[in-house]
């Protein structure tokens, strides 16, 4: 061995995990670099194969490293209604769908109202979520004037307020009450904008047909627009910035972006994906989501408002039940479809298909998320940033199955769907919970992400 053979064995550094070959999305755009991980943060990025060892190393060679794709809307369903989902098969799904860290939503049994409800989500995420996670406290009429301390809570994503579609103490429909919620607190409220008097009003249509067909046309573009329209007025009225879930319409997409400088917006795959009524003629209750899929004028104003940058993220909406709930007689059945286990093949068809470049859906799943929602350390491949990675094959061809779907409810609409573009691992603070498409035997590690508001008292409890 030369003297600087010898000198550059001894000078090697040391990671705990070393991906090499991979095609990175940076910050700075594509790059063909390694990444060095080192006690679950990104510790070197470059060529490092010749001066880095490793206890595991990647070779990701032909494929692409994203920053961590996040969920910022998911509905695991626990506690109390742990037969249509639980918090480790959803968690376990999501990571199979390359998915790093999801928002969980507050109507559960008990609702997520108080700090004792959120205590008992994180004590039953502990050692069962196979990714990171947080959980959105509900915003009511029971609850306001508490908002602004219960958003400050470590692994509490936000406030999340339903103008339609819930039920008891979670609906708040009224605009008083909707003000309370707004004067309560600073951070940005997350929105489900139906108009609950308008649907009541118009439920006997479909109740007259039980025809699920009608489902977009009993909860008609109105039904949204006035609610956002409402909400949007009341957010200036108190200076309370937004954050509208799930827009479905064209007309929503036109009046928001009047409105950017205090309000974002999320769409979904499935009205990405799917439009009416060709989704109800083949799927049923099946397709059937609050608010629902649209005719394609609307789905086209959502991929223009995509290609505008007017959408800030993109979140599934995962919200399962099981077929045998949704074989109810419609308007019985429930609406909801899972979605986070899917959320990252459907997105990379999209990408295939031409409809979105690959650095704009890292936009929308990682950087946006951060940025929105002021995640500390996540959103970016970065020096220092934690070591989330969603490692994926954009020329993989599958077909999507239920047979593949974690969820209790063990389907998904996607059932038979080909596609191209696939998750291979999902690396998660450096710990690879993800290879080859295959869990690893590993118990579930994930934990409360972090948000800026709340990181000192993150770091006492921690401590503890």
């Amino acid at each position: 061995m030369s003297n600087q053979d010898l000198h550059n064995k001894l000078n090697r550094r040391h990671a705990d995990l070393l991906i090499t070959g991979g095609s990175v999305i940076t910050p700075s755009g594509e790059k063909q670099i390694d990444i060095a991980c080192q006690n679950g943060r990104i510790v070197a990025l470059g060529d490092l194969q010749a001066g880095w060892t490793a206890e595991q190393q990647i070779i990701a060679t032909g494929l692409h490293v994203l920053p961590g794709v996040m969920d910022t809307q998911v509905h695991f369903r626990e506690p109390g209604m742990t037969h249509k989902e639980t918090l480790e098969a959803g968690t376990r799904g999501a990571v199979l769908g390359g998915i790093t860290g999801v928002f969980e939503m507050p109507n559960t049994q008990p609702l997520t109202i108080s700090e004792a409800d959120l205590q008992q989500k994180l004590d039953l995420a502990h050692n069962n979520a196979w990714c990171d996670y947080a959980f959105y406290i509900g915003g009511s009429a029971v609850n306001a004037t508490q908002l602004a301390a219960l958003e400050k809570l470590p692994g509490v994503c936000g406030i999340k307020v339903f103008m339609g579609s819930s039920f008891g103490d979670l609906l708040a429909d009224d605009d008083e009450v909707l003000r309370q919620i707004l004067s309560h607190g600073s951070r940005r409220v997350a929105i489900h904008a139906e108009d609950e008097s308008r649907l009541s009003q118009r439920r006997e249509i479909v109740e007259r047909s039980h025809d699920v067909r009608q489902h977009h046309l009993w909860r008609d573009v109105e039904s949204a627009f006035l609610a956002t329209r409402r909400i949007v007025q009341l957010s200036e009225e108190t200076g309370r910035c937004l954050h509208v879930l799930h827009v479905s319409t064209a007309d929503e997409m036109e009046f928001l972006a009047q409105h950017k400088h205090h309000v974002s917006i999320e769409v979904t795959p499935h009205h990405l994906t799917m439009t009416a009524p060709e989704c109800y003629e083949q799927l049923g209750s099946l397709a059937q989501m609050n608010p629902p899929v649209r005719e394609k004028h609307h789905q086209d104003a959502l991929w223009q408002a995509i290609e505008n940058g007017l959408v800030d993220v993109i979140g599934s909406d995962h919200a399962p039940h099981t077929l045998e709930e949704k074989a109810r007689q419609y308007p019985d059945c429930p609406s909801g479809m899972t979605g986070v286990q899917t959320l990252l093949p459907i997105m990379l068809n999209h990408v295939h298909e031409g409809r979105l470049t690959l650095q704009r859906l890292v936009d929308l799943t990682s950087a946006g998320p951060a940025r929105l929602f002021g995640l500390i350390n996540k959103g970016r491949i970065a020096i220092g940033y934690d070591a989330d990675l969603s490692i994926v094959d954009l020329s993989a061809k599958r077909t999507i199955s239920s047979d593949w779907i974690a969820s209790i409810s063990d389907w998904t609409p996607y059932d038979g769907k080909q596609i191209t573009g696939w998750p291979i691992h999902t690396i998660i603070r450096g710990h690879v919970v993800v290879r080859d498409q295959a869990l690893q035997d590993k118990p579930p590690q994930g934990m409360p992400i972090k948000f800026e508001h709340s990181w000192k008292t993150d770091e006492i409890n921690h401590a503890h």
